[in-house]
């Protein structure tokens, strides 16, 4: 094998210390010098790192990605050397040398071998608009566990609103919660005052949806669900304006996102949240996906295929494309639906709803290449690459 580089690093990360091993010397040697030191993750030990990598004239730093430990040292190295990032499943030390030196040590002979791969690492910007979709994902998650406590204590009470009223916490199913909450005594005319549109041709029914065993103990916890509620909309509202703000550069590829059938806004901005703007740093579209985790598996052995299982990628990303899917379905007689209802038709509903997952996260990948969006897409399909 050919060495890349002169000089370069491999850096062992840890939550407190980093453990760096430096190898130099000329391409043609095997056996290249050797230099080894050990920094703290603190802002001082961080600049100590830099300054020594900078003393061996290091030309590229290879590390794992370690939880979120590497993003310091990302940050206080990436000014001034070549970064590598590497998941630990693609290099694994040899079994049996495991320390801190040698696992430096690894690192650094993969680097000058250019054997590592390289992970995505987006921009600044991208990796703080992941951070809030991520957190907006966690808190309307909490937000819906605390309806189904509404839900709950509902049904325990005796309460059958969720009968009648499709979501419970719309504006007519609030303002009954409330009277719940609050103690009120249950009339036909309070009823009428508190829904809206068709729910009041349904008061009768209410009223004896709402007639039930709810005490004193059942208004004390629907009070507490409905404040953590509030809680979660009032924080989800304000990191959705946040997100908004941080979309403002990305315009037009959140409209290209969205011209897709089943993509809104919220979903374009979690697909350009986790795979960024510049398609280049993805080779091919099958590159994408199959970082995403959604390519099948390729397992065979003795001309026998074995499980197609697809790994587990990016969660967060396709999550979103499968309610992406879920939304573009009930479209009907759309090329998406057909699509769907034939692959389930043979294999089944998870597979045709990985399957189709598949297809978006392509075609959003020519759709950003090309900026073009999916309508304009449509009119020169011909010239276009093929996306599924």
């Amino acid at each position: 094998m050919d060495f890349i580089y002169e000089s370069c690093a491999g850096i062992d990360v840890h939550q407190s210390n980093i453990v760096v091993c430096v190898l130099h010397g000329p391409l043609t040697s095997t056996r290249p010098k050797r230099e080894e030191a050990r920094f703290d993750t603190t802002t001082a030990g961080l600049k100590e790192c830099r300054d020594f990598l900078q003393s061996f004239n290091v030309q590229a730093c290879g590390m794992e990605s370690t939880g979120v430990y590497w993003v310091p040292v990302w940050s206080a190295l990436c000014q001034d050397f070549e970064l590598i990032l590497a998941q630990p499943a693609h290099m694994k030390n040899i079994p049996g040398k495991k320390t801190d030196k040698k696992d430096a040590h690894w690192i650094a002979q993969l680097t000058r071998l250019d054997l590592l791969p390289k992970s995505f690492v987006p921009d600044t910007d991208i990796r703080e608009l992941r951070d809030l979709t991520r957190q907006r994902k966690h808190y309307v998650e909490a937000r819906n566990r605390e309806v189904n406590r509404i839900h709950k204590t509902l049904q325990l009470g005796g309460i059958k609103l969720t009968t009648y009223i499709d979501d419970i916490m719309g504006a007519s199913g609030r303002h009954l919660l409330n009277l719940l909450r609050d103690g009120e005594e249950i009339t036909k005319s309070l009823i009428r005052s508190a829904v809206y549109t068709s729910l009041k041709n349904k008061v009768p029914e209410l009223m004896k949806a709402m007639d039930g065993n709810f005490s004193e103990h059942h208004r004390f916890m629907l009070g507490e669900s409905l404040d953590i509620y509030d809680f979660y909309q009032k924080k989800i509202q304000r990191l959705e304006q946040r997100i908004s703000d941080y979309l403002v550069k990305y315009e037009r590829e959140v409209d290209i996102l969205d011209s897709i059938p089943g993509i809104d806004r919220i979903t374009a901005s979690v697909m350009i949240a986790e795979i960024g703007v510049d398609m280049s740093q993805f080779p091919t579209a099958a590159n994408l996906a199959s970082w995403a985790g959604l390519c099948p598996g390729n397992n065979e052995s003795s001309g026998k295929k074995k499980s197609t299982k697809i790994r587990r990628g990016n969660a967060y990303l396709k999550k979103c494309l499968c309610q992406a899917v879920f939304a573009a379905k009930r479209q009907k007689n759309s090329l998406i639906t057909q699509r769907f209802n034939e692959i389930r038709s043979r294999r089944g509903p998870q597979k045709a709803t990985i399957a189709m997952a598949h297809s978006l996260l392509k075609l959003a990948y020519y759709l950003l290449s090309y900026q073009l969006t999916y309508e304009e897409y449509k009119t020169i399909q011909k010239g276009m690459p093929e996306t599924s």
